[in-house]
């Protein structure tokens, strides 16, 4: 069983932020603040055969579904399973095994979608450049106070190269693409429904909940052994007798800013652990739980993560306030041209469907695919 690394500092998760449909250029992603953890996932994967290579040594990797000659692998899902998991709130009723199951057919179902997609993407001759995936870079770099380096070790710490987030990225750019030239110039909204939306939804439309936040990172050293991450309990010990006594310094006043550059093993060490300012909402549900806890100024308790031990500082926080009609009108255009996304997608994919050659590798996997789409279409 392979422990899933968890990027704790700086991106939880690095992925394309929706474009709405009829917008001209796709938003470039932000990159996810501090989070606290839920329990490491470990997806085990089945067995798969060996493919030899010419240079004498062996490739593992398992073919599942071909999609119009493309494939899909285990190693694909397995990365579905695991940012799956990492998304939801764990139930404590259930095993992991139960909650993969239960998640598998449709990440199935979404994965020869994805690919049915990309592939129409591919014969409308829509692109991804390599100026806007590094326009992408320049983009959470900003926004997070990094530089290359920085990036870099955020990269490192999640298990993502750069090669793979290219792939994240251009392959939901390239969706969102089919639909803006598929499904985009069909729909029109007049102003009153603008203006009915924007009465029924002003929650959606309030100015956002944002904090600003610091935080430092005393990582505990780890070793691997039979495939697994562990630790030495002296080493904890050490790693917590030392976040108590720079959170003992911080609560007496001294700069959080200055610490943190001296102490904290986070990717955000350069910047003094700054963060943000991030919508409250953007944070994962224990970071929330954490930072509604605290008032501007004030020091969370250590609290035990994936790498270490951390503590945060709120440093400001705003309050939400409704924004003008016409301020939002274009968000209000979006929301519903997203809304109306979904059915007229789902009709797009039943063709394609219809006309794709789909080649299932694993019949217990078909099967699981076949009852969700029976599901899905009501066939």
């Amino acid at each position: 069983m392979t422990t899933v690394p968890r990027l704790i500092a700086i991106c939880a998760c690095l992925a394309l932020a929706s474009s709405p449909i009829g917008a001209q250029t796709p938003e470039v992603p932000a990159v996810d603040p501090p989070a606290v953890p839920p329990a490491a996932v470990e997806i085990p994967p089945p067995a798969a055969p060996s493919v030899p290579t010419s240079g004498g040594s062996t490739i593992v990797e398992r073919v599942l579904v071909r999609v119009n000659g493309e494939i899909f692998t285990q190693s694909q899902l397995t990365q579905k399973q695991i940012d799956a998991m990492r998304a939801m709130e764990p139930d404590p009723d259930k095993s992991l095994e139960e909650q993969v199951e239960e998640i598998t057919p449709d990440l199935l179902v979404q994965a020869v979608d994805e690919l049915l997609l990309v592939q129409q993407a591919r014969e409308l001759g829509i692109t991804f450049t390599n100026q806007q995936f590094q326009a992408a870079l320049d983009n959470i770099k900003e926004r997070n106070g990094l530089d290359d380096a920085g990036l870099e070790r955020a990269l490192e710490q999640e298990g993502i190269t750069r090669e793979q987030l290219r792939q994240q990225f251009e392959q939901q750019f390239l969706i969102q693409g089919v639909q803006r030239s598929e499904i985009g110039p069909s729909m029109t909204i007049t102003l009153e429904e603008q203006r009915q939306y924007y009465k029924a939804n002003a929650d959606q439309f309030m100015t956002p909940d944002r904090v600003t936040l610091r935080e430092l990172l005393i990582a505990v050293p780890t070793r691997t052994e039979n495939g697994k991450e562990v630790f030495a309990v002296a080493d904890e010990t050490a790693a917590r007798t030392e976040i108590d006594a720079l959170r003992a310094r911080l609560v007496a006043g001294e700069d959080f800013d200055a610490i943190a550059k001296e102490h904290s093993d986070s990717a955000t060490q350069a910047s003094g652990g700054l963060v943000g300012p991030v919508n409250v909402d953007d944070l994962s549900a224990d970071l929330q739980r954490l930072v509604n806890e605290l008032e501007p100024g004030e020091i969370s308790e250590p609290v035990r993560v994936a790498r270490g031990f951390q503590i945060f500082k709120v440093e400001t926080r705003s309050t939400p306030e409704l924004r003008p009609f016409d301020e939002v009108r274009r968000e209000i255009e979006n929301a519903i041209r997203n809304e109306r996304i979904g059915p007229e997608t789902e009709k797009m994919l039943a063709r394609l469907r219809a006309q794709a050659v789909i080649e299932w590798k694993d019949d217990t996997l078909r099967s699981l695919y076949e009852a969700r789409m029976a599901e899905v279409t009501g066939s």
